[in-house]
């Protein structure tokens, strides 16, 4: 049986992102409240798993978490791209006349603006999970409130779907990343397998910097999937760069790492690792 760590409780989406890629395995949810919980899970059990979301179609980057990323003695072995479809659900006994309230995590509210903009005689209110709204009315039976989450957290918690797909954008997709300890990481990872990899690296405070290392991944035909920068805290207008990379040839991957590497401060491979094509919404 597999250990994942993930932020949320059954039924949320890393739950269900989780499942979907160690699909038929068995599995031991350790359910955390933070992403710092889930990380400090991972460095405290080199045997388990950790399944975190890192960007959002809509939403963008979660840029805490590059920085957990950064700081924990892990390394990236996989990703999962999960399509994310909200529906919004009440107690059973109940139905949209007796609906006054809606409860669910402030990411997903947005998304579902559209809907939620149709309902004007629903009050609002923001809870730090979307599973845990479904589960919080069930388990203490609040009576005229509705959960707004995925489909799947309703047979769990024993609430009724009163409507599917009411994400304002229907191509909202996350993407995860699946983690493990460098000891555990050749167990997981399938190096045949790998054609993409995330760096973080440093620059020096000069003219053309970023230009340079751009045009060596360029001579090595290697395609930038994404590119993200965050501020080096105590060290003004410094920056952090956080890049993914796809290659078809490992060797000449290497040798543009190689290559870089002179041109960088503070180079790290954060994982290699087999890329997940985004699923049809």
């Amino acid at each position: 049986m597999k250990k994942i760590a993930i932020q949320g409780i059954h039924g949320s989406f890393h739950d269900i992102a989780a499942h979907r890629y160690f699909e038929g395995e068995e599995l031991e949810l350790i359910c955390c409240d933070t992403f710092e919980e889930v990380f400090d899970s991972l460095q405290r059990d080199p045997e388990m798993v950790a399944l975190v979301a890192i960007e959002n179609t809509i939403a963008g980057s979660l840029l805490h978490n590059y920085e957990l990323l950064r700081e924990c003695p892990c390394t990236i072995v996989g990703e999962h791209k999960l399509h994310i479809e909200h529906s919004i659900m009440c107690l059973p006994d109940e139905d949209w006349n007796d609906l006054k309230e809606v409860n669910s995590h402030p990411v997903a509210l947005m998304q579902c603006r559209e809907f939620l903009s149709r309902h004007p005689q629903l009050k609002v209110v923001e809870v730090a999970d979307t599973a845990g709204a479904a589960a919080e009315i069930s388990k203490k039976e609040l009576h005229h409130h509705a959960a707004i989450c995925h489909k799947d957290a309703a047979k769990i918690y024993g609430m009724k779907v009163l409507e599917e797909g009411i994400e304002t954008n229907k191509h909202n997709f996350t993407r995860f990343l699946v983690l493990a300890s460098p000891e555990k990481a050749d167990d997981l990872r399938q190096r045949a397998r790998a054609n993409k990899s995330s760096l973080v690296f440093g620059l020096p405070h000069e003219e053309g910097s970023l230009s340079a290392i751009l045009s060596v991944l360029s001579f090595y035909k290697l395609n930038l999937t994404k590119i993200q920068s965050l501020p080096i805290i105590g060290q003004e207008w410094q920056y952090l760069f956080y890049v993914d990379l796809r290659f078809t040839d490992y060797t000449r991957y290497r040798q543009a790492i190689n290559a870089i590497k002179p041109l960088t401060s503070e180079l790290s491979v954060l994982g290699e690792y087999a890329e997940c094509l985004s699923p049809k919404a």
